[in-house]
């Protein structure tokens, strides 16, 4: 299950749009951290999740930059 939906990311306003990604960054690299030291991770598929949810994101943040410049 996603962390963040595409309709939930698009409702979003610019501003918790960057916190939320800023958000998501810093517990993508607490949780990688995590891995590389040898500790165990308690959900491995939340590493992949997360990505996928910055890479949501981004795209829907270029989607709207390039609206915008047209």
């Amino acid at each position: 299950m996603p962390i963040m939906r595409k309709s939930e990311i698009k409702q979003l306003l610019p501003e918790e749009r960057a916190e939320r990604l800023s958000e998501l960054r810093t517990e993508l690299v607490r949780l990688r951290t995590m891995a590389v030291s040898g500790g165990t991770v308690e959900d491995p598929k939340r590493i992949k999740e997360i990505r996928k949810t910055i890479a949501r994101i981004l795209t829907i943040e270029n989607a709207k930059e390039t609206k915008r410049k047209e």
